[in-house]
């Protein structure tokens, strides 16, 4: 019989090896859960409580079936664990939120603005890929479960004792931690606290639909005839243009501000020279770093949207919206989102839209530029030239400007106004910029293009103003949300600019009481209002208050 270098024959060898290797899962993905949490190695130096508890209930279990069925839930409830914490993670470094399982419809578009900076292929990959190692994981845990538990069974006496000192050790560290102010004690139960913090957050989440319900419920303007809204603002062309990720940090950090500074110096003397004025401030927006619906929402409803279901608890209601306010008085209303490829009741049937545009029907024949796939330039000149020319009735409309959202790459150029066309003057300007997977390979790299994006979406406007002569043309031109953590810091805070663009002075005369600042760059000591505050001092701003 062959022996192993270790004296031992190679069935025993490799069974004190099964059993490590069992011990050792048993101790480790159940803290994965804590080591995501807190950002630190040191939280795999416990104990998990979870496989304590699944190694006693197994030991009671006298039908190997059942064991069976219990150790593939033990390794189902800790991959489950692991998930919401990677998700959670995830969502506190791109949104600055935690994640709340009720939200899990953004998960489609987070996959989404993947797909577009990697290629649907890649992102595919990585998603099987992750679905693979989750069903192993939890393979894995099943069978070490049951080998353990199969060994404590064999040696019966000393398993119990083994297993009894383990649980006792647990207890105790647990009793002693809070009298001796040990904030993160060895003994831990990470998995069943990362399922345990996503319900209390689905729970929460529950309560403020419940909120939400009674705020929508007490709108004062839901009774107020529409042409009273908005009665100083009859026969205007009124324009709402959300920029993507237009926040505070791209006019107040020195690396991104500069070049962004001088794009608004050349603008305003642009548009000044046609006869524009323009006052600007700031608004706290409810989101950070993406969900940009969730901003648009709360312009447009008056109501404070910060997750997904808040988001579908508000649009399932009657909420007065800016839109269907405009549509109600008898303007045309128009959405433009040229990130959108499928239909969008939504925008139909909530927002009271007449037509919507999207990456399908506005007759786009050049290159994509990722998941920004149609230039803010050619968005601009498409409005102007198909929906600004129809006369009959004014237009209200929302342009959901995209060339800056994320990965900033790659980056479209302005082009001369005339020679837009149908957008093939755009053919080989993506393959002229670096591209998404280059510049994410370094922070400073990210940040430079995230503030050339933003001097591209500036840039794209001001040629609309500058090649569009219509004097009941008002512009109200906004961020959604400052860009997440890599660009604009840790802690930085919600805050956006947001600019009314006009050439007739009666329209600012109107909102002189809000104590805007001159011109399209706010200072640090402008207004801040919250977001949510906006549509209604709009609506008294412009027409009869409730």
């Amino acid at each position: 019989m062959s022996i192993s270098p270790g004296g031992l024959a190679p069935r025993a060898w490799r069974g004190r090896v099964g059993i490590a290797a069992s011990v050792a899962l048993l101790v480790v993905l159940p803290l994965v859960p804590g080591v995501l949490a807190t950002g630190s190695v040191l939280a795999l130096m416990r104990i998990p409580v979870e496989s304590i508890v699944i190694l006693l209930v197994l030991a009671v279990t006298p039908w190997r079936v059942a064991r069976v069925v219990l150790a593939t839930a033990f390794g189902l409830f800790v991959c489950v664990a692991v998930v919401l914490a990677a998700i959670d993670l995830g969502y506190e470094a791109a949104l600055g939120i935690h994640f709340v399982p009720l939200d899990w419809p953004q998960l489609g578009d987070a996959y989404g603005v993947v797909a577009a900076a990697i290629g649907g292929g890649p992102a595919a990959a990585l998603v099987a890929t992750a679905t693979a190692l989750i069903a192993a994981a939890t393979a894995a845990l099943a069978w070490a479960a049951l080998r353990v538990d199969a060994v404590l069974r064999r040696h019966a006496a000393r398993g119990r004792t083994a297993i009894a000192a383990v649980t006792a050790v647990w207890v105790a560290i647990a009793a002693l931690a809070p009298p001796l102010g040990l904030a993160d004690p060895p003994a831990a139960a990470a998995s069943g606290g990362a399922i345990g913090s996503a319900v209390s957050r689905t729970v929460t989440a529950l309560e403020t639909r419940a909120a939400v319900a009674r705020a929508i419920a007490g709108d004062p303007f839901a009774d107020v005839d529409e042409h009273e809204l908005l009665a100083t603002l009859r026969g205007k062309n009124v324009v709402f243009a959300f920029i993507e990720s237009y926040g505070r940090v791209a006019l107040e950090d020195d690396e991104i501000s500069d070049g962004v500074g001088e794009v608004l110096r050349r603008g305003e003397e642009a548009l000044t020279a046609e006869g524009y004025s323009a006052e600007s401030a700031w608004l706290t927006s409810p989101t950070y770093g993406g969900a940009s619906w969730l901003a648009h929402a709360t312009l447009q409803t008056g109501v404070w949207i910060d997750s997904q279901t808040v988001y579908s608890e508000v649009v399932r209601s009657e909420r007065l919206t800016l839109s269907a306010a405009f549509a109600a008085a008898g303007w045309r209303t128009v959405s433009d989102v040229p990130s959108n490829t499928q239909d969008w009741p939504v925008g139909r049937d909530f927002y009271r839209f007449g037509t919507l545009l999207d990456a399908t029907n506005v007759g786009y024949r050049g290159p994509s530029f990722g998941y920004a796939r149609i230039p803010d330039q050619y968005t601009w000149k498409h409005f102007a030239d198909h929906q600004l020319r129809d006369q009959q009735r004014p237009v209200m409309a929302e342009i959901d400007l995209v060339s800056s959202h994320t990965p900033w790459a790659p980056l479209p150029e302005l082009v001369p106004w005339s020679q837009i066309g149908d957008g093939s003057v755009y053919d080989g300007q993506p393959e002229r910029s670096r591209s998404a997977s280059d510049v994410w390979e370094d922070p400073q790299t990210v940040q430079r293009f995230y503030g050339r994006s933003i001097e591209y979406a500036l840039g794209a406007m001001f040629s609309f103003l500058e090649n569009v002569d219509d004097p009941d043309l008002v512009v109200v031109a906004l961020g959604d949300h400052q860009p997440n953590a890599i660009v604009s810091g840790a802690d930085a805070d919600r805050d956006v600019p947001i600019t009314i663009i006009t050439k007739d002075p009666g329209v600012l005369a109107s909102v002189a009481g809000w104590g805007w600042e001159s011109g399209l760059r706010p200072g640090a000591g402008a207004p801040v209002w919250r977001m949510d505050e906006f549509r209604d001092r709009f609506f008294t701003a412009f027409g009869t208050p409730p």
